[in-house]
């Protein structure tokens, strides 16, 4: 949980449902205008020709209405802000199934999800979940897996970035939900709309791959506080004041292998590397808001590092209070996981939180689904975890419980599935 911050949420201007469609319609047919954003939302029709909706029609609310788009530089779901709704799923290839046919596979996971991202029915045999929603900003990325490339006689082009994450101390990691041949990362501000890709994209995989692990994860909605602001963790801390942002001049350097990069069918990709992480909530609640300040280096309150200021100002480390003991601990989380503490290592963390139920005696199972993004794993993740792993304050409330590393290609073009350039290369 590095001390970065997370892309703003987005206000909802309202909470309209949209008008439900005919059968066989999409779900986003011709609804006009939303909102006061003057955005508009054709229909897509899917060769189909549709009547103009009708001037009564209500709108979908910007919360619906919002939109990523399939195509692109890099696969959506890396630079979108954080997503009220959350789906994490890992799949192996079945037995004897290879190379052609995940390329199968990933052409009808691309697909689906072009439609799916556009608001229409996901096929002919559409469960009709979102059918009354908007694109409610759905997002879907896919990835591959270590043991994706030996599956299908792809190991010359396995990136080396890929080679297994080391062990760390606060690991407790469960076998059977780490890892994968492929992954696919579903994100959405409604909760029906993320369930509806991830049923598609279940259904997709038919013969060809089975579910090897499956998470679920939710953040803040958007418009829930009164202007957008940092996201509050489970244990009610700011979590990530200080991830990169896109207009730093480094930003593109430190989080997409660049196009001139190894292997080539990774131009424009990134690194993903996903950790199911348990908060120990019983004992984190047992310490005094002070303490907890101390763990993390920053106050509860409103996110401001322990020497002052505000959530953005920069942390003096070098401040003592009038015993002459630092006021940021040395053992901070926030202290540790800095960018100048690490040699300027830096992920863009876009993660959900999770929670699975209470166990019998009384214990949440809770925490974080971390999902981070960087051009090279070594020189991201793993510089920073190795460094949390040697003092960090916040490792006693926490527990790593599963992992995976996936490379994730850049954008597919109009025209093209994700992964062509590595299946068809």
């Amino acid at each position: 949980m590095a001390d970065q911050s997370i892309p703003q949420a987005r206000t909802p201007e309202s909470a309209l449902p949209a008008p439900a469609a005919p059968a066989g319609v999409s779900r986003r047919t011709l609804l006009g205008t939303a909102g006061a954003t003057g955005l508009a939302l054709g229909a897509a029709g899917a060769g189909v020709g549709y009547a103009a909706a009708p001037a009564e029609a209500t709108p979908l609310s910007s919360l619906g209405a919002g939109r990523a788009m399939f195509h692109g530089k890099h696969q959506p779901g890396i630079l979108q802000g954080l997503q009220a709704r959350g789906h994490l799923v890992a799949f192996d290839l079945a037995a004897g199934a290879g190379r052609k046919e995940a390329a199968a596979l990933l052409r009808r996971w691309s697909a689906t999800a072009e439609r799916l991202m556009a608001g229409e029915a996901a096929g002919s045999d559409d469960t009709d979940i979102a059918r009354d929603a908007g694109p409610s900003s759905l997002t879907i990325t896919f990835g591959f897996g270590h043991s994706f490339f030996a599956r299908t006689g792809l190991e010359k082009q396995r990136p080396v970035a890929l080679d297994p994450l080391p062990d760390f101390s606060s690991d407790r990691l469960d076998k059977a939900r780490s890892n994968g041949d492929l992954w696919v990362q579903i994100g959405a501000d409604d909760a029906l709309v993320a369930f509806h890709a991830l049923r598609a994209i279940q259904k997709d995989a038919g013969r060809a791959a089975g579910v090897r692990w499956q998470m679920n994860g939710f953040n803040r909605s958007p418009g829930a506080t009164a202007h957008p602001m940092t996201a509050r963790n489970l244990m009610g801390q700011m979590d990530g004041t200080r991830n990169p942002k896109p207009a730093e001049p480094d930003f593109d350097e430190r989080i997409f292998v660049p196009a001139s990069g190894e292997p080539s069918w990774m131009a424009n990709g990134s690194y993903a590397v996903v950790r199911r992480i348990r908060m120990l909530l019983d004992d984190w609640e047992q310490l005094s808001v002070k303490e907890q300040e101390a763990v993390i280096g920053r106050r509860k309150s409103d996110g401001a590092p322990l020497s002052g200021g505000t959530e953005t100002t920069e942390m003096d480390l070098e401040k003592t209070d009038a015993q002459g003991a630092l006021v940021v601990p040395v053992n901070a989380h926030a202290r540790i996981s800095r960018p100048d503490q690490n040699g300027g290592a830096a992920m863009l963390r876009r993660p959900f939180s999770y929670h699975d139920g209470i166990d019998a005696q009384g214990v949440p199972d809770a925490g974080l689904l971390f999902v981070c993004w960087q051009a090279d794993p070594l020189r991201g993740f793993v510089t920073v975890q190795r460094k949390l792993d040697r003092g960090d304050a916040l490792s006693k409330f926490i527990r790593h419980e599963s992992s995976g590393l996936f490379a994730v290609p850049g954008g597919a073009a109009k025209g093209e599935y994700v992964g062509q350039r590595l299946l068809e290369g």
